[in-house]
């Protein structure tokens, strides 16, 4: 068995055509000498730790509730929160600039994933420098963005995010069309802060922290949507994703991971405005979906997707085999491909991504047994054959040698024959014909030909050179990489987790 086509045309971006969605009808769519550095936690600034809410309560910019968010600064000890959490990058790039007199501030998801407990997939910092006083401080460090400027700082290998309050001010209604006002009474620190705050996508994300004076300011009702679990758009989820149609895909990205639901307007509008995300670009597509898939929520992203009528646009391949065989909530056992989802899941996390080639290589892998489903010992020694670079006689044998139970639910797998061990070797290295090509193709050719390497192996025969892995470890930094070698170990184990489960039922 070999996959050829990969259910893309081998060339990049192909165009877009209205003509895709008639053929998915049927789918169900202080001062400077007083500051100490975040590496003494205990000899912070001492600031206001009390749990407390200020005067002033802001609007009701979300527009679904008569209650006003109340503005809350909370202590961040109190939420169990500590910066021996922050990453030492981060804590690097803060202590310089508060070292200068400037004000730091983490923003965004990162502040929501230190208070679930979470790893943040990355940090970012926004401060009162202007960012030519940002590059100053830091050597290695360098502007990008036109539009939105912010600077990227150099911390050994890593990349620490910067932005200025200076930036989001000049950008303030910029495109906006909701009614804007100054809330009464706020003080004009706090007025910066709620401005910047404004102009984030979600209220789980509208949270500020200053990990010095350890509180967390909360404008947008941030706090209370994490307690509740819920995904709510800052300002009217209609005009926000009007103006940012990458929103969508950020919500679904973002309630998958995290195991939230949507506010009931935030649910209609990303079903109901899900055709905005046609006006992406295909580069802002592949890195969403790479989000999605590649950072331990693959599942849960594919049965959103699913359910907002928003897969059939971007996998329309994967849209019509849910059709084609009845997609049910809690179909994991006998649905083959949210099973190997759910498998590579295991593997991953947010601080643990896999390489893009893996997940679209099982997309392609699962699109050809899909298409023609194979007898159980075929699918074994194709994936032992990627495993091992290609040598398919080392496959075949240990194959047949296995004796473990597998899973016999799915309708990828053929019933069970007695194949010689000719046959088997032929039905394993058998390629099947390509499949046709999407109206929407996000997958760029360098990225295409590199899945190809990872299975071409069978077809052609052993690599020369190639030495599988050995052991179960996963090299987490090389897999992020794209090493074929990790690659294709962990391609195999996917598999195997999957038609040989440890406690089948």
């Amino acid at each position: 068995m070999a996959v050829s086509g990969l259910s893309f045309a081998c060339k990049p971006y192909f165009p877009l055509r209205p003509s895709l969605f008639h053929c998915f009808g049927k789918i169900r769519f202080g001062s400077v000498a007083a500051i100490e550095t975040l590496d003494e936690p205990e000899t912070f600034i001492k600031g206001n730790n009390s749990q407390s809410s200020d005067n002033s309560p802001g609007k009701n910019v979300s527009g679904e509730d008569s209650k006003l968010p109340q503005w809350k600064k909370l202590n961040s000890q109190d939420l169990g929160i500590s910066t021996s959490t922050i990453s030492k990058p981060t804590r690097k790039v803060l202590n310089g600039l508060k070292r200068k007199g400037f004000e730091v501030y983490l923003v965004g998801g990162c502040v929501r994933d230190l208070i679930l407990k979470r790893t943040p997939k990355d940090f970012d910092i926004i401060t009162t420098a202007e960012l030519r006083e940002v590059m100053r401080v830091f050597s290695r460090c360098e502007r990008i963005g036109r539009r939105f400027p912010i600077c990227h700082v150099h911390v050994g290998d890593t990349i620490v995010e910067v932005s200025s309050f200076s930036t989001s001010t000049r950008n303030f209604g910029r495109g906006l069309t909701h009614e804007l006002g100054r809330p009464a009474g706020c003080d004009e620190k706090d007025f910066v802060r709620w401005r910047n705050c404004l102009q984030r996508d979600f209220t789980i994300n509208g949270l500020m922290f200053d990990p010095y004076a350890r509180i967390i300011y909360d404008y947008m009702g941030g706090i209370e949507d994490i307690k509740k679990a819920k995904v709510r758009t800052v300002i009217p989820a209609s005009t926000s994703f009007q103006e940012d149609c990458a929103r969508i895909l950020r919500a679904i990205r973002i309630a998958s991971r995290l195991g939230f639901t949507f506010s009931r307007e935030t649910a209609h509008f990303v079903k109901s405005l899900s055709c905005l995300i046609l006006k992406l670009d295909k580069s802002r597509l592949m890195l969403e979906m790479n989000y999605m898939l590649a950072y331990g929520s693959a599942e849960a992203s594919l049965r959103l997707l699913w359910k907002f009528g928003l897969l059939e646009i971007l996998l329309p391949f994967q849209a019509a085999y849910f059709v084609r065989n009845g997609f049910r909530r809690l179909d994991k056992r006998s649905n083959m491909l949210l099973s190997l989802f759910s498998k590579l899941d295991r593997l991953l996390a947010p601080d643990r991504p896999c390489h893009s080639s893996l997940w679209i290589g099982i997309l392609a892998f699962h699109k050809a047994l899909s298409d023609k489903p194979r007898d159980l010992l075929v699918v074994a020694a194709f994936s032992l054959a990627v495993h091992n670079g290609g040598d398919i006689l080392e496959a075949v044998d240990i194959a047949r040698r296995i004796n473990k139970s597998h899973d016999s639910s799915f309708h990828e797998i053929s019933e069970p024959q007695y194949l010689d061990r000719q046959t088997l070797k032929d039905e394993a290295m058998s390629a099947y014909s390509q499949a046709p090509v999407s109206d929407l193709v996000f997958i760029p050719l360098a990225l295409y030909l590199k899945v190809c390497k990872v299975f071409e192996c069978v077809r052609e025969g052993a690599e020369k050179g190639f030495v599988a892995k050995q052991g179960s470890r996963i090299d987490y930094e090389l897999l992020a990489l794209g090493s074929l070698r990790e690659i294709r170990h962990t391609f195999a184990r996917v598999v195997f987790d999957t038609i040989y489960p440890l406690n089948p039922t």
